[in-house]
């Protein structure tokens, strides 16, 4: 990051926390007057047979249609508030600590797609809040408008 202007990393990898973490991450740019980066990490399998014969380029290339689909499904939330996609080839929770390095917050779901659905946070998540030099929002899913996240990681 460039550190001339206010941001806020959003991870988002196509879920319903992750959506729901965007919007609140948009509604709270707006507030700030920040911009908004929005975070898909992937990461290209060890085993090629795992991934149907799909190379780097391709799996990337899908990577970016799927942040594009999810910032789109939440359009109207953005009026006002830039958005930059960024699509990062890596293990999630540490490529979105090196990309929040110097933002203002990084805004996760509690869940994401993969894990047990009946821990309070993902692994991500929890991660993230243990190692990111910023605050960390973690937004469950369908709370928005500071109703259940609060800063620092904790959202209980």
């Amino acid at each position: 990051m460039d550190g001339t202007s206010k941001s806020l990393v959003v991870g988002v990898d196509g879920s319903e926390p992750s959506l729901a973490a965007l919007r609140w991450a948009l509604d709270e740019a707006r507030l700030r007057k920040a911009r908004v980066l929005a975070v898909y990490v992937w990461l290209f399998p060890s085993l090629t047979p795992r991934h149907g014969g799909l190379g780097f380029e391709e799996l990337r290339r899908s990577a970016e249609e799927l942040l594009d689909d999810a910032v789109e499904s939440v359009a109207g939330a953005a009026e006002g508030v830039e958005i930059e996609r960024v699509v990062v080839e890596g293990t999630p929770p540490e490529e979105l600590v090196a990309v929040a390095d110097g933002a203002e917050l990084l805004v996760l779901g509690a869940r994401g797609l993969g894990g047990f659905a009946g821990l309070l946070l993902g692994s991500v998540s929890q991660q993230c809040a243990h190692h990111a030099r910023c605050p960390v929002v973690i937004v469950h899913r369908g709370e928005r408008d500071g109703g259940g996240a609060r800063p620092g990681g904790s959202s209980a």
